[in-house]
């Protein structure tokens, strides 16, 4: 599967499809606590990853963030691991002027954002996990970009795929993309049944069970 027909089908799908998929392959992928900070679009793409360290003694020689920025392309979401601290912001306004500009899918943080009214203004997606005015100046600097992070406790490398939207944000390994899709795509057809034959007026006791809802994850199904 190509990176643009994977990013393509992906699109087609949502957080919980994906999510569904990765508990039927026993993969780990779901992170939980990120929300749009504003009223944002779905955004699917390959991950840039940024890692963020205290500030220390040693000074900053680049603005977080802007390297992986200059290094992404469009096809690409910029990806924030600040360990969960939503006391400082690891986003801000300039960035998402950046990265609009350049014209990236949008940006991840395991953290807190800010300048969120410029990002609406922007249309730039933002997810994180809060909003907050604190500057990073001081406070917290780049350690790496490209590299392995964690985030939320989820493994993701340079490459992985990610989809966010109003559910939540769920990770894909590259290695393993294909197998994901496919099943969250089987699994979205099957719910896209379940809710026709609501719609047409059968019982949602009786479509849950004939159509077997609760056994859709079962290991080993392929449909």
């Amino acid at each position: 599967m190509s990176s643009d027909d994977a990013i393509t089908r992906l699109a087609k799908l949502d957080t919980c499809a994906v999510s569904d998929a990765l508990d039927r392959l026993g993969l780990k992928g779901a992170v939980l606590g990120i929300r749009p900070l504003w009223p944002c679009p779905r955004i699917v793409g390959r991950a840039v990853t940024v890692k963020i360290k205290p500030a220390g003694l040693d000074k900053a020689k680049q603005h977080l963030c802007t390297p992986a920025i200059a290094a992404a392309t469009p096809a690409d979401v910029i990806v924030v691991d600040n360990g969960g601290r939503t006391d400082v912001a690891a986003w801000g306004g300039l960035l998402s002027l950046a990265a609009q500009t350049k014209k990236l899918r949008g940006v991840i943080v395991d953290g807190a954002a800010r300048d969120v009214d410029e990002s609406r203004e922007l249309q730039f997606p933002v997810y994180a996990r809060a909003a907050v005015q604190v500057t990073a100046r001081g406070r917290i600097m780049q350690q790496s970009y490209n590299e392995e992070i964690a985030f939320a406790g989820v493994q993701v490398h340079p490459g992985d795929l990610v989809i966010a939207d109003g559910s939540g944000v769920v990770f894909v390994p590259h290695a393993k993309e294909q197998e994901v899709i496919a099943q969250a795509e089987a699994l979205a057809q099957r719910e896209t049944q379940m809710a026709d034959a609501i719609r047409g007026g059968r019982s949602v006791v009786e479509v849950m069970e004939s159509l077997g809802y609760e056994s859709m994850l079962a290991t080993g199904k392929t449909s």
